[in-house]
């Protein structure tokens, strides 16, 4: 982990959630070898003096690994990991031992954290961080040095940003919280067929995003001009063209940032053509005041729970039996868009740019390769000299010269109104167990019974309550499958849970 970074070691209850078919007791894991193999919890806690945007929100992330991410150009060999500055506590993803008095239905902890010993009932101070290193170099990257675009200087004081960067398995995410600019950022990568492509946006996104801001959303060297909230909902055409420019400028920096990999991927193809493989579906989400830009390419998602009618058809009946008397009262309503061959619009456009390939759908998947319709990197798919370079097994029928998959965004603006409770942003590893609705109503329902729990880790516990029911198997016995082979039953999955009521999610040690 990175310098300021507070790890915890222990877990701790803060919910008396009671359910019936998580009975086992695990075994006692070293909760090192935990956080290289299962996942990682984290959230943000704020200083002594936060500004009133940052007062108004909270932050929650939880990871879980499925996939082992080594390949040959990597230089770490640990599966999961996670490196923070100050106001981002983190903890490994752990059953309690044997002897612990937790009830032994309940694997893992959905309690929050807190960096310090500290008493149940006070406010939690948390120190200024004296240094944050660089956003870049906090985990392994895989390219060599000499390969790599030095990303611009972010021109942000150490004391007034906070920042977590975390690993699991293909998957990468990373939060900016910055008290210069009263912004929130978050970027979660879920990559494919190696981790390169997402390390390399760990690494390069955040900052190519902040340059191309510089002057839109914020001044170079003018902070304090970035507290300037509007007053009222834009109305006029300078507020709509605002916001325009901004989601212009995201997806220019994402468009930057995918040309410096694929330069760099094809100076090194002859050494190693299997960069030409490796790709990345992409979700960033910035938050200004009320304002939510968001972009994505893949099939990550964004969903807002918001107070209104609720779709119960969407809601599975098990879940009204775990969490009995409790009716959801908050509506999921997606955000952004599936780019996947689910979408059939997707499909239609593919099949229309490949007039002369008639198996340009195979399998349900682009040229039998990906589900996903479009996604970083993944040469392969978008030049034939990426293809050609592959070894045979791996190489698909190219025809013609267009690209099959494009890393074309779909760019949003929400703004935030008074009936919105809290977005969930997280790669579609959740979305294989769970409906947009029952994520929401999950969130929902779990807070009403611990308000101080950790949400997003709850849904990630929720995932291996549910892929472990699917296979017939205990919790226990799923999480001691290999890493890699544990891909058969979940994906990797990072998840974010955003508050907008100002709710502290918490616990004690």
């Amino acid at each position: 982990m990175g310098n300021g970074v507070t790890k915890l070691t222990r877990c701790f209850c803060c919910c008396s959630l009671r359910r019936r078919r998580r009975r086992h007791v695990a075994p006692s894991v070293d909760p090192a070898a935990l956080e290289s193999q299962l996942g990682h919890s984290f959230c943000y806690v704020r200083g002594d003096h936060p500004s009133a945007f940052l007062s108004s929100i909270s932050i929650s992330g939880a990871a879980l690994s499925a996939n082992a991410s080594t390949t040959p150009l990597s230089t770490s060999s640990m599966t999961s990991s996670m490196a923070s500055s100050a106001s981002f506590p983190s903890i490994p993803l752990q059953p309690p031992s044997v002897s612990s008095p937790l009830p032994s239905h309940r694997p893992f902890i959905s309690g929050p954290l807190d960096r310090a010993a500290a008493s149940l009932s006070g406010p939690l101070h948390i120190p200024t961080s004296t240094s944050v290193p660089h956003l870049s170099s906090s985990l392994p990257f895989t390219f060599p040095k000499h390969h790599m675009p030095l990303p611009p200087s972010l021109p942000i004081t150490p004391t007034t940003l906070q920042w977590a960067q975390g690993k699991a398995g293909e998957d990468r995410v990373h939060v900016v919280v910055s008290e210069d600019h009263a912004s929130v950022f978050v970027g979660i990568y879920d990559g494919f067929n190696g981790p390169d492509a997402t390390d390399f946006l760990l690494t390069h996104l955040y900052p190519s995003i902040h340059l191309h801001l510089t002057g839109i959303l914020w001044q170079q060297g003018h902070p304090e001009d970035t507290h300037k909230q509007p007053t009222s909902r834009p109305k006029n055409r300078a507020g709509k063209a605002r916001h325009l420019e901004v989601l212009k400028a995201l997806s220019r920096a994402l468009r930057k940032t995918e040309e410096a990999y694929l330069s760099i991927a094809d100076d090194m193809l002859d050494q190693n053509p299997e960069l030409a493989l490796m790709g990345s579906c992409v979700l960033v989400m910035l938050m200004k005041g009320d304002d939510v830009y968001l972009m994505n390419v893949g099939d990550s998602r964004a969903v807002l729970a918001t107070k209104s009618r609720t779709d119960l058809e969407g809601i599975n009946q098990d879940l009204f039996n775990d969490f009995a008397g409790f009716l959801p009262s908050l509506s999921a309503v997606q955000l952004t868009f599936d780019h996947s061959t689910c979408a059939q619009e997707e499909l239609i456009r593919i099949i229309n740019e490949h007039p002369d390939d008639s198996a340009v759908i195979a399998n349900d998947r682009v040229k039998g390769s990906l589900k996903v319709t479009r996604a970083f990197g993944a040469g392969f798919l978008k030049q034939p000299k990426w293809n050609n370079a592959l070894l045979e097994m791996f190489r698909i029928e190219y025809v013609g010269t267009a690209p099959y998959i494009t890393c074309h965004p779909s760019l949003y603006h929400y703004r935030v109104g008074p009936k919105d409770r809290f977005l969930i942003l997280s790669s579609d590893g959740l979305y294989q167990y769970l409906t947009n609705e029952e994520a929401v109503a999950q969130v929902e329902m779990f807070l009403s019974t611990s308000p101080d729990g950790d949400p997003a880790q709850h849904l990630v516990e929720e995932i291996l309550f549910r892929a472990a029911a699917k296979a017939g198997m205990e919790v226990h016995e799923l999480i001691e499958i290999p890493q890699g082979d544990r891909r058969r039953y979940y994906d990797d999955v990072s998840i974010i849970v955003i508050s907008l009521e100002g709710r502290i999610w918490r616990s004690f040690v």
